[in-house]
């Protein structure tokens, strides 16, 4: 009998991704309970792959909800709304790969094939979840939320101010969150290098999420055409499952 994808947690994942949340609170709710059953999941256990990617879209969520308490954005509906669809799709790829789904995105299999090792080093685990979800999901979340609100893709927009904000927080969190994921030797390294990896992450994030931008108003102009935007979904993931893969090799982790 083949043993289930999630192991000794595999009911608990299932019940919690059959819910689906319907705002950020419910968002950050479920982030949290999903981390504190993946670092159960053996046999890698506290280095899970999936939960270092886990752990970084949690915190960076709950500060976008931190965000929207305090006023932060210019059009918090857009911006709930947004954070919403995008979980939406990353507790999507989650389903499809706890049935052992064909339909499980490339650029999310390439990480979640780690899960029962080779053990894959923390920060190039992550970095492989960032990747899947921005480059592949964060386009198609533009989309979906913008047609869910009647409005566009608009660069200048209030909408795309609140976007470029999210660039802001990640840039505040980065240095934390970076250093949580290395070896002491890194450590040593990082300390030399000085403020130099943590501008590196910053810009690379800014540049991903532009890239995503631009994703998505493509995506837009052709989003009554199925065809057409199979065709875009496929291209984004073979391109995304490509960087994951390299992301996670021997190189992809020596360069990080």
């Amino acid at each position: 009998m083949t043993e289930p994808v999630w192991g000794p947690v595999h009911q608990d994942i299932v019940g919690l991704l059959a819910d689906h949340p319907a705002d950020v609170p419910a968002v950050v709710d479920h982030l949290t309970k999903l981390q504190d059953l993946l670092v159960r999941l053996p046999p890698l256990e506290e280095s899970c792959p999936l939960a270092d990617f886990n752990k970084l879209y949690l915190v960076i969520t709950s500060t976008v909800l931190d965000g929207l308490y305090d006023d932060r954005f210019c059009d918090p509906a857009f911006l709930a709304r947004l954070d919403v669809e995008f979980a939406a799709r990353y507790f999507e790829a989650l389903r499809f790969w706890s049935d052992s789904s064909p339909s499980t995105p490339k650029a999310w299999s390439c990480l979640f094939k780690r899960m029962r090792g080779p053990d894959a080093r923390p920060l190039p685990s992550a970095a492989a979840g960032v990747n899947a979800h921005i480059n592949y999901d964060l386009p198609f979340a533009l989309v979906t939320t913008f047609d869910s609100l009647e409005s566009e893709p608009i660069d200048g927009s209030d909408q795309h101010r609140d976007y470029l904000e999210i660039n802001k927080i990640f840039a505040e969190r980065i240095p934390e969150l970076r250093r949580g994921y290395l070896d002491n030797w890194q450590l040593m390294i990082d300390m030399v290098n000085g403020d130099i990896d943590d501008w590196y992450q910053g810009e690379l994030v800014e540049y991903t999420r532009n890239v995503a931008w631009r994703n998505a108003q493509k995506i837009w102009r052709c989003r009554h055409d199925p065809d057409a935007r199979e065709c875009e979904r496929m291209r984004l993931d073979d391109n995304a499952a490509l960087l994951g893969r390299l992301l996670l090799s021997p190189l992809g982790a020596f360069l990080q």
